[in-house]
């Protein structure tokens, strides 16, 4: 009788336990509704052919470069098959493409609705905007010159060479213009025709760096002209093409020389914008919250920084100007090349000892590391490092010539000093310019503490009020807080002295390389050891690098000094 009782008992036991797993084995998810399950494949299927159109676009840019690489360097070394007026046809071809493009980007798709919803407000700044005016103007006249010079030597020369910078100068103006007042949009329509055109006008202005770097055609067709002339002074026949006019020539090959690196650096200006905006294509940015503005440039606190800024800034105007006036001679004394680069051998350990100075106070501080995800500012430290290879490129073959002939002259000395001092310099610098920007800036502190007070103290009910309100909270407590650090204590206050104090030493050295005559390629000891095509292009491809540094160093040093 115990056991025909025991046994249904058993049973169900085990039918309860049973009934329990079944209850916690995973069954068919029903929390999700269509409505919900059908927007979340969608939004895939978004991102999908964003990546699809991001990397057909890139493709598209990598296969014109390689096209138009492909030709400048058959051009350099079987210039029988391939000249440079074929290379000069196919830039004009891309120019006229991208040309089209940027009319039909004005024209047709920023004019459709709903077509710019989103700026990147970090894209484009002040200094970029400037410089691309700036550079792009000089690339006009650059090509202006150019005109001059061909039509000074019509009676030896093609027609057809003034189609190329006439087309030049169209393009410089139009894409200028569309870089200044649309730097900063996200495109949300037609994508894939934007991020393609985007891709190739970025293409066309590498292969137009690409080409300046490695072509000394003007360069040597000018000397040429020199010995020519030279010659029939002296009675000589030739049969160079010489010009009809002497003093207008010369007018119109030096300011050709000059402006020179100009084109260079606005055609690398021109990629990092358009590379930005590229980024930006298809970016929905999210609602920004009303709170503190970002504080205006003033020097506040600051007094030892700009005052050695300034004695720096005085002496290298002076050191540039008296080069400058020397160099416009037959000849530039070795004097004068002793006193540019002492000027260097001076600065630049000063400069050394405050980027470390101010790496060290970077790990004092308080303030925490900027961790949000930040595609401009990713951009800035890829520049900063990528800019910083082009003077250091040229320091490393300075060292190596520099060695391996005579190292025991004083000029030579200062040279080797000179370079060594650049590296470590670019080194610091670099440093001490990201370590800054990933620092959280001061006017952001307070909103992220007001947030996280509000959402702890508020009940769930208060949180979904007005945002206007809300907004203007913030930014009563935010400026209350940085009214109380007004008086800066001695971290933030050497911080502002050393950036402001980089900021215009930067500028002194953006200035010396930027215009005139440059002494890397002048004093001879670098072309003699390289050849002077190799040193051509060494010197081509490294200076504008080193001018954009120096230029983009200054907007990363602006941005520390307002953040601390």
């Amino acid at each position: 009788m115990t056991a025909q009782v025991s046994d249904p008992q058993g049973i169900s036991e085990t039918t309860a336990k049973e009934d329990e797993k079944k209850l916690q084995t995973p069954g068919p998810r029903r929390d999700k509704s269509w409505l919900v399950r059908h927007f979340s494949l969608l939004l895939r299927r978004d991102q999908q052919a964003q990546k699809a159109s991001q990397l057909f676009s890139g493709l598209l840019a990598l296969n014109v470069v390689f096209l138009g690489g492909a030709f400048i360097c058959s051009m350099i070394f079987n210039n029988v098959a391939i000249t440079l007026g074929d290379v000069w046809i196919l830039l004009a071809v891309l120019k006229v493409l991208a040309l089209l493009w940027l009319l039909y980007y004005l024209v047709g798709t920023i004019r459709l609705p709903h077509a710019v919803l989103y700026r990147d407000p970090h894209a484009g700044p002040v200094w970029v905007q400037g410089s691309l005016v700036l550079f792009g103007s000089c690339t006009v006249l650059l090509n202006i010159f150019r005109i001059g010079n061909v039509v000074s030597h019509i009676h030896c020369k093609s027609e057809v060479e003034l189609v190329f910078p006439i087309i030049e100068i169209l393009f410089i103006s139009l894409q200028t213009y569309v870089l200044w007042n649309h730097s900063k949009d996200c495109v949300q329509v037609q994508m894939n025709l934007t991020r393609c055109g985007l891709m190739l006008t970025m293409a066309t202005n590498l292969l137009l760096w690409v080409l300046a770097v490695t072509n000394d055609s003007m360069h040597r067709e000018i000397e040429a002209e020199l010995d020519a002339l030279m010659e029939t002074l002296t009675g000589n026949e030739t049969n160079t093409c010489l010009c009809l006019n002497t003093t207008i020539c010369e007018i119109f090959q030096k300011g050709y020389l000059m402006l020179y690196p100009f084109s260079t650096e606005y055609s690398l200006i021109c990629c990092a914008v358009l590379y930005v905006m590229w980024k930006n294509v298809g970016r929905k940015l999210s609602p920004h919250i009303p709170g503190p503005g970002r504080p205006s440039f003033h020097l506040h606190g600051a007094i030892f920084g700009p005052l050695l800024g300034f004695l720096a800034l005085v002496a290298g105007v002076c050191v540039f100007v008296l080069f400058q006036i020397q160099a416009s001679g037959p000849s530039i004394g070795h004097q004068y090349f002793t006193l540019y680069y002492a000027f260097y051998v001076v600065v630049l350990p000063v400069m050394t000892l405050a980027c470390l100075t101010g790496t060290v106070i970077h790990g004092l501080e308080e303030r925490e590391m900027d961790t949000v995800k930040n595609p401009t500012r990713s951009l800035d430290v890829v520049l900063l490092m990528g800019a910083a290879l082009g003077q250091i490129g040229i320091s490393y073959f300075s060292i190596v010539a520099i060695v391996a002939t005579d190292a025991q002259k004083l000029l030579n000395r200062l040279i080797l000093t000179y370079s060594i001092l650049i590296i470590i310099q670019h080194i610091t610098q670099n440093l001490f310019i990201i370590e800054g920007l990933h620092r959280q800036p001061l006017w952001e502190m307070p909103i992220q503490s007001q947030n996280d007070s509000r959402e702890e103290e508020c009940p769930p009910g208060l949180r979904r009020g007005s945002m206007l309100e809300l907004g203007q909270d913030l930014r009563r407590v935010s400026l209350a807080y940085i009214h109380s650090y007004s008086h800066l204590n001695w971290k933030r206050r050497v911080l502002k002295e050393i950036s402001i104090f980089l900021i215009i030493c930067n500028i002194t050295m953006w200035i010396m390389p930027a215009f005139g005559t440059h002494p890397e390629f002048e004093n001879g000891l670098e072309k003699d050891f390289y050849g002077y095509r190799t040193w051509f292009t060494i010197v081509n491809f490294g200076l504008p690098l080193g001018v954009f540094y120096r230029m983009h160093s200054v907007g990363g040093l602006v941005e520390v000094y307002l953040g601390a």
